[in-house]
C-alpha cells in the first residue's frame, strides 16, 4: 500500500511562491498517474493539477492554469507543485493522490492519499 507524504507548505504572501513536494520512499510511484487537491477550510477538495507519469500529460482547473506547473522527477520518485502568483484564496490544505488509472479531476477516483501539507497566504 503507498504511503504518500506531502512536504513544502507553509506561510507567504500573496504574489509569492512554493513548490509542494510528494514522494513514497517504499514505492515507486511509475506506474501511476498522480493529482494534486486542496481543501479549504467548510469547503470540498478540489481537483488543483494531475499528471500521467509516463507521458507527463496534465491537467489543470481554470483557477490555477498559468499560475501553478505539476512536474514529477523519475530519478526522484517525487511528484511537485510549483505555485506562482499565490492568491489569498489558493489557501488551504493540499493532498497529493494516486490513482491506477488515466488521471480524473475527481477526487473519489483516486485510491492513496497523502497526509496533506498546509498552505497559507497573506494578503
Amino acid at each position: 500500500q503507498l504511503q504518500l507524504v506531502e512536504s513544502g507548505g507553509g506561510l507567504v504572501q500573496a504574489g509569492g511562491s512554493l513548490r509542494l513536494s510528494c514522494t513514497d520512499s517504499a514505492h515507486t510511484l511509475s506506474s501511476y498517474s498522480m493529482a494534486w487537491f486542496r481543501q479549504a477550510p467548510g469547503k470540498g477538495r478540489e481537483f488543483v493539477a494531475s499528471i500521467v507519469w509516463l507521458d507527463r500529460q496534465t491537467q489543470y482547473p481554470d483557477s490555477v492554469r498559468g499560475r501553478f506547473t505539476i512536474s514529477k522527477d523519475n530519478a526522484k520518485n517525487t511528484l511537485y507543485l510549483q505555485m506562482n502568483s499565490l492568491k489569498p484564496e489558493d489557501a488551504a490544505v493540499y493532498f497529493c493522490a494516486t490513482r491506477t488509472g488515466g488521471t480524473t479531476d475527481k477526487s473519489s477516483a483516486y485510491e492513496y492519499w497523502g497526509q496533506g501539507t498546509q498552505v497559507t497566504v497573506s494578503s
